[in-house]
């Protein structure tokens, strides 16, 4: 394999990675609007035990990272795969970045953080005031 077949393959690897982290993006946000919508309209699949603590998990990893500075790993990743492809990259976080080109919006790193302790709070009190549920346990059906 020569350098620019190398090459290649680290670019690969950084856009599969902004994928990746793209539907953890999505994870978190529309599993949340739809958690909110499914409480109200008594869909129970919006408390299953293991998505709710996924989602919530996943949404306290950000805000944990956010307040203690830690950029995300996957940030960290794709950088360093892009920088390994020739290829330039973004400064700051990626979540940041995708509501800057998206929104075209600017803001310190404070109100980001703000902005993900917000929802980690909303996620959290959706999790207490409409607790997840575990199937109850089922009892063998007795022969007859």
């Amino acid at each position: 394999m020569n350098f620019h077949d190398t090459q290649f393959l680290y670019r690969l690897g950084a856009d599969a990675t902004v994928v990746i982290h793209f539907v953890f993006v999505l994870f978190v946000l529309l599993g949340q609007i739809l958690i909110t919508i499914g409480v109200l309209a008594g869909w129970n699949w919006v408390r299953n035990f293991k998505f709710r603590v996924i989602h919530l998990v996943s949404i306290l990893f950000v805000v944990a990272e956010s307040l203690t500075g830690v950029i995300c790993p996957l940030t960290t990743l794709e950088k360093w795969l892009r920088s390994k492809a020739g290829q330039a990259s973004y400064q700051g976080d990626f979540i940041a970045t995708l509501v800057h080109d998206a929104l075209f919006m600017t803001a310190k790193p404070w109100v980001f953080t703000l902005c993900y302790s917000l929802f980690g709070l909303l996620v959290l009190i959706t999790y207490f005031l409409a607790p997840p549920r575990r199937k109850p346990e089922q009892t063998p059906e007795k022969e007859v």
